[in-house]
């Protein structure tokens, strides 16, 4: 079973190749670096909250979180190319929610790329619904929403 804690200062590497390894094969889909590849995770591990997904001993996925004043925003939710279909995006969306809730806010919001229709399916499964596209130049994001 696949269990999540809160990251340290310490996991900084770990979780710098995970978003790697996550986010390489959509690249070539976006045909631009993908957004969680140009952070600074330093700064992300100081400013957001960031949970990894473990399972013995190996880091299977890393969730960050940034809770703002109407919403949790899911910044990254980044599965190991190797514990894909495994489950571990289920558990940590469903996290997600479950903290949105303890913080006593109404919805969760996160973004993702146009082209990456793979994305856009699976958190249309999970509930989540178009809110907005936005032309960024290099870029369209497509901002979604869960009402809780």
């Amino acid at each position: 079973m696949t269990e999540l804690r809160r990251a340290t200062r310490g996991d900084l590497s770990a979780v710098t190749a995970l978003q790697r390894a996550a986010y390489a094969k959509n690249r070539a889909i976006l045909g631009v670096e993908p957004l969680p590849l140009l952070a600074d995770y330093r700064q992300i591990l100081s400013d957001y909250e960031v949970y990894l997904a473990e399972r013995d001993g190996a880091l299977d996925g890393v969730l960050i979180l940034e809770p703002r004043l109407d919403d949790l925003l899911i910044w990254s939710v980044a599965t190991a190319p190797e514990a894909q279909g495994r489950g571990v995006g289920n558990q940590m969306l469903a996290f997600a929610e479950s903290r949105a809730r303890e913080l006593g806010l109404p919805c969760v919001r996160l973004y993702t790329g146009q082209p990456l229709t793979f994305n856009i399916a699976w958190y249309t499964r999970h509930g989540y619904a178009h809110e907005s596209t936005e032309d960024m130049g290099d870029r369209v994001r497509v901002n979604l929403i869960k009402q809780l």
